[in-house]
């Protein structure tokens, strides 16, 4: 599967109510889960990264994940690029690159962290077994 130019009219999210995705604290949860089996959750993560979009879940990271990111990753200047030859190398043989800190499941590739992103095809039990747990505001374990 290649990069989709025009992501938004086939993402998993686009009949919903935005506020649906807008939202703070546990709700950000419930929203990323729409963002699981999306077909173009790379694009539209790309997308929020490169344009440094501040609120909101866009590919399945929530603001706080999208910062955090950029912060450890700050020499990246095109995720677009980044992410797109993440995804095709590992389409072209099941490479995954670099680092994966934040994987995905399903069909999609996110990002980068100490070994590079985690790409397209990985189930959501790998996926979550690869992400780091952290301490969120409240003091309890969240995702990174």
């Amino acid at each position: 599967m290649s990069w989709v130019e025009d992501w938004t009219v086939v993402a998993a999210c686009r009949g919903m109510d935005p506020d649906e995705l807008f939202v703070q604290g546990a709700a950000q949860n419930r929203a990323k889960t729409v963002c699981s089996g999306c077909p173009v959750r790379t694009e539209c993560l790309a997308d929020a990264l490169d344009n440094r979009v501040e609120y909101g879940v866009w590919g399945g990271m929530t603001e706080r994940e999208r910062r955090a990111l950029l912060r450890r990753r700050p020499e990246v200047r095109s995720w677009r690029q980044f992410l797109e030859s993440a995804k095709e190398k590992y389409e072209r043989g099941g490479e995954v690159v670099g680092e994966p800190r934040f994987a995905v499941a399903g069909a999609q590739a996110a990002a980068a962290g100490p070994a590079g992103p985690a790409v397209h095809g990985q189930s959501t039990q790998t996926a979550q077994a690869t992400i780091p747990r952290q301490r969120d505001e409240a003091g309890s374990f969240g995702r990174a």
